[in-house]
């Protein structure tokens, strides 16, 4: 069967004055299956071949004739031609770059420097704040041991709870109150308003609540099933009167 390859480093020996003997051996896997070697016009082996035959592989052979190429062309000029190395006639594909994993959203603690964020999240519900005023708000609800809660994906900032506690006399326990649970539209059906108000909750059990009340409003049907797909039922109406 003929090889393309090496009847091309045929017609090179034959134009360096060489002759390519080819191995005899028609069998995959055995010794010296494919292999070449060239010899002078005379037989004389001049690379790649012992008393048995030929030794050297197809691309060795390549890269001797190239050199012996390269250096009878010095010759004519009378310079010397540094040896060339082989170069690869099939470039290595790269590898695609791996895609950055997503970043996992986190969970932690509100702090006055996240007033921006917070302020930018509560305008998504129609609350108009100042920075200064969420500043200071954020660091007394630390003080009182309700700090609220934030979600981040990398320094994004998606998810903001705030919530705290009231002590009444009919109950035995403190009622816990979230009073703001908002997510970044680009962030939404991905759990994270889920996982703050879990969160929240459990910052509340550790503060002694007992139930926990959330405000909704009626026109937030939306919110409304969100809650009480979590748990939550409707218990009162709540009423308010601006003072």
């Amino acid at each position: 069967m003929s090889n393309p390859l090496l009847d091309a480093l045929a017609e090179t020996a034959r134009n360096r004055g060489l002759k390519l003997v080819r191995s005899r051996v028609r069998t995959p896997g055995i010794r010296r299956f494919g292999k070449a070697g060239p010899t002078d016009a005379g037989g004389k082996p001049v690379f790649g071949m012992d008393a048995k035959g030929p030794t050297a592989k197809p691309d060795q052979v390549e890269d001797y004739l190239r050199n012996l190429g390269a250096q009878d062309w010095g010759a004519s000029l009378g310079k010397p031609v540094p040896t060339r190395k082989r170069s690869m006639r099939l470039a290595k594909a790269k590898a695609p770059p791996k895609p950055k994993p997503e970043p996992k959203p986190q969970v932690r603690d509100a702090k006055p420097a996240d007033a921006s964020a917070a302020i930018a999240l509560a305008a998504l519900l129609g609350a108009e704040l100042d920075e200064k005023g969420v500043r200071n708000r954020i660091a007394a609800l630390t003080k009182d041991k309700v700090t609220p809660l934030l979600v981040t994906l990398g320094r994004e900032v998606v998810d903001l709870c705030v919530f705290g506690r009231i002590a009444t006399l009919r109950r035995e326990r403190p009622t816990g109150h979230v009073t703001l649970l908002v997510v970044a539209e680009q962030a939404r059906r991905r759990g994270v308003g889920r996982m703050l108000l879990q969160a929240a909750e459990l910052r509340l059990s550790k503060l002694g609540c007992g139930p926990v009340e959330i405000a909704v409003g009626d026109a937030r049907l939306d919110a409304q099933a969100f809650y009480r797909h979590l748990g939550y039922e409707r218990s009162s109406i709540r009423l308010a009167k601006p003072l």
